[in-house]
């Protein structure tokens, strides 16, 4: 959205005026084209989700991967303490859990199999990536096929324009010209400044979304068979980049982890 400002921006900085930018017609073409194609590609429920869609794309905050180990480490020791059913009191009082964490350990505080845990959070996990994708795959589309809709539209419009070439006021002419060619503006505009900028975001949340479950999987299966926190943090580790490799290696070594440290 801010290179649409800079676009703007820029226009302006040229001497040039914003309502040069304005053209309703062209809207109309390129917005109701592409609206129309996501129309065919796509059902109504899914088109319904974009509201839903675009408020994860721009509200949704990253997880701290290195502070999501250490909360497990937390539960590891609790639980080598006290047993699953230490955590009851836990998973009942704290609201603000992330359901996926709280699903799996509420289902192996109720003794349900490792295996069989494993298994239900993969395919939430699958589930929940498949519908990102979904939501991705929408705003690709619009982007592929915007600029087409603003070809068209110029298109359209310099077919109107040449068609009445020879009643037409030279005046009146380069500016006539000049509203045909805003539909291929906006239709560049809008799928590389808004359309497929979305879409990638939406793929880069999915994807930490999936390492995030892949995570939080693998902690509770660990915990489950009762493993010692080093096998824990090097397990988790793997997962990581080499940057938060780094600042879990220095959580752990730097601050000291005395829970950790007593429960191996």
């Amino acid at each position: 959205m801010s290179g649409l400002i800079f676009l703007i921006l820029g226009f302006v900085g040229e001497e040039g005026h914003t309502t040069a930018l304005l053209s309703w017609t062209s809207f109309v073409i390129v917005f109701g084209g592409t609206i129309g194609s996501l129309g065919t590609s796509f059902t109504m429920k899914q088109i319904k989700n974009i509201g839903r869609i675009l408020r994860v794309a721009f509200t949704r905050k990253s997880t701290d991967l290195v502070e999501l180990i250490f909360y497990f480490n937390h539960v590891l020791s609790k639980v080598r303490k006290d047993g699953f059913l230490g955590l009851e009191e836990e998973l009942q009082e704290d609201e603000n859990m992330n359901p996926f964490i709280k699903k799996g350990l509420q289902s192996a505080v109720d003794g349900v199999k490792p295996e069989d845990i494993r298994n239900m959070l993969e395919i939430e996990a699958a589930m929940s990536f498949k519908r990102h994708k979904i939501g991705a795959a929408m705003f690709d589309s619009a982007g592929g096929t915007a600029p087409t809709m603003g070809i068209v539209g110029t298109v359209l419009g310099l077919v109107h324009v040449l068609g009445g070439l020879a009643k037409a006021d030279m005046n009146a002419l380069g500016g006539s010209i000049s509203a045909a060619f805003l539909a291929t503006l906006y239709g560049l505009g809008s799928a590389n400044l808004i359309f497929l900028p979305i879409g990638t975001r939406l793929k880069n949340l999915a994807k930490a979304e999936q390492l995030e479950k892949d995570i939080i999987i693998e902690a509770i299966s660990l915990i489950q068979e009762n493993v010692s926190p080093t096998t824990l943090r090097d397990t988790l580790k793997s997962f990581l980049d080499k940057k938060d490799q780094d600042k879990l290696e220095s959580r752990y070594f730097g601050d000291g982890n005395k829970e950790g440290t007593k429960s191996t």
